[in-house]
């Protein structure tokens, strides 16, 4: 996940083992940014301001970036299977 891939360089089947592998984690990535966004508001209502902006910024973060993965991905996909 934390790994940037060459989508270019991989095969048709690759990307689609690679699709299926990152739609079974987005389930697990969700129940960890609601995680994530949960400490952040317990602590913003119980002790302070630092740590829930820290926490829905890293959140965002990672939301944002598991998302782009997937739309690159699925471009790639879409690019291969109309062969340009």
């Amino acid at each position: 996940m934390l790994d940037s891939k060459d989508y270019t360089k991989m095969t048709l089947e690759e990307l689609a083992e690679e699709e299926k592998k990152m739609k079974s984690q987005r389930v697990m990535m969700a129940v960890f940014i609601g995680f994530l966004i949960g400490i952040a508001v317990y602590s913003a209502v119980n002790r302070g301001f630092i740590l829930p902006v820290i926490l829905l910024i890293v959140a965002f973060l990672l939301g944002r970036r598991n998302s782009q993965t997937m739309k690159d991905l699925q471009a790639e996909i879409t690019r291969r299977k109309n062969g340009h």
